[in-house]
């Protein structure tokens, strides 16, 4: 076969995934997955009494997942189940594999498609409240199972003092929240703390007071609207970034920012992509999503800020380190990793 025809398989197959998405975001929002997992195997008629769906829709959602390789099926019975090893990456909200909440955020990224296209020729940007909410949820859901699993039991250890601080009352401002994710984990295992999340997403703010309300926190934790470079409080014992500086137009002045609302032995807890300007040739399935998101979301986001940077999400810890030690922190360490993400300890 020619090398033609090979790369034209290859991205017959990339259309494929792309389209699959979409079936993938079907099956979490709707439950398939899991009712496939916690009822199979389930013939279509089964799948849909379970779900409340339609049973020609569910016959042919499950012959999208048999193509894929997702699901399998009896061939004497006809009944599709879940195997083992990929529910906890579809169904399980709770595994640090799942990643089937990411899907659910292409509404908001296909939706900008338009914008994007005037954004590339004029070299404006699209800012991150011109996208359906569906991204402020959908990306929540996509790092939501990693923090469940790491910022506890290791982020947070990782970092000199801090658990200790906030185990005797300490202050936080996690900016950047988005929906809260991070936050109420916070509140959650220091309940001395006093916690603070801030964004600038208003739809962001609104869903995750909803999510305090619902965890019994909101007498404790409080959410408010407000950028990176102008939160309110001083004297925090850690302020948290969670993906999020690469995504402002002006690192420097929220890393300045950072450094006045810090008490003089606070911690900023930055937690940026694991990848660097020399994983572009790595072709890595990280790699690979991160360049993605930055072409059509980290680096429209940032520009439409009309700041004196846009970093993108694979800018690499030299171009942090450079703009922490531009705003006055002077101790710089890499506390610990991630395949995914690289967490630094940035003190005054």
């Amino acid at each position: 076969m020619s090398a033609t025809h090979d790369f034209h398989q290859r991205v017959i197959s990339d259309a494929g995934a792309a389209v699959r998405g979409l079936t993938v975001a079907l099956g979490e929002r709707l439950g398939l997955y899991r009712a496939l997992a916690e009822a199979g195997p389930l013939t279509p008629a089964g799948l849909a009494g379970h779900t409340g769906i339609n049973t020609r829709y569910a016959e042919e959602w499950l012959h999208a997942q048999l193509s894929a390789g997702y699901v399998e099926r009896d061939p004497g019975t006809g009944a599709y189940s879940l195997p083992a090893d990929h529910a906890p990456v579809l169904a399980d909200p709770n595994a640090i594999t799942f990643a089937a909440g990411f899907f659910t955020a292409l509404k908001a990224l296909y939706g900008t498609e338009d914008l994007l296209v005037e954004a590339y020729r004029t070299g404006d940007g699209v800012g991150w409240a011109d996208h359906d909410p569906a991204l402020d949820t959908g990306m929540g859901s996509f790092f939501q199972p990693t923090y469940e699993h790491r910022l506890v039991p290791d982020w947070l250890p990782s970092l000199t003092g801090v658990t200790g601080k906030l185990a005797a009352g300490g202050t936080v401002a996690d900016v950047g929240c988005g929906v809260g994710h991070t936050t109420l984990l916070i509140a959650k295992a220091f309940p001395q703390a006093t916690v603070h999340g801030f964004d600038y997403s208003e739809e962001a703010i609104a869903i995750a007071r909803g999510l305090a309300e619902e965890a019994g926190l909101s007498d404790r934790v409080v959410f408010e609207v407000a950028s990176a470079d102008d939160y309110p409080g001083t004297g925090y014992d850690l302020v948290t970034f969670f993906n999020a500086l690469h995504d402002m137009g002006d690192p420097v002045s929220a890393a300045r920012h950072v450094h006045k609302s810090l008490d003089a032995d606070g911690t900023w807890m930055l937690v940026e992509s694991n990848v660097s300007p020399e994983d572009i040739d790595t072709q890595t399935p990280a790699a690979r999503m991160f360049m993605a998101l930055s072409a059509v979301m980290c680096l429209p986001v940032a520009v439409a800020q009309h700041g004196p940077h846009a970093l993108g999400n694979h800018s690499g810890e030299q171009a942090f380190r450079a703009i922490a030690e531009e705003a006055g922190f002077s101790r710089w360490r890499r506390a610990t990793e991630t395949p995914v993400n690289a967490v630094y300890e940035v003190r005054p």
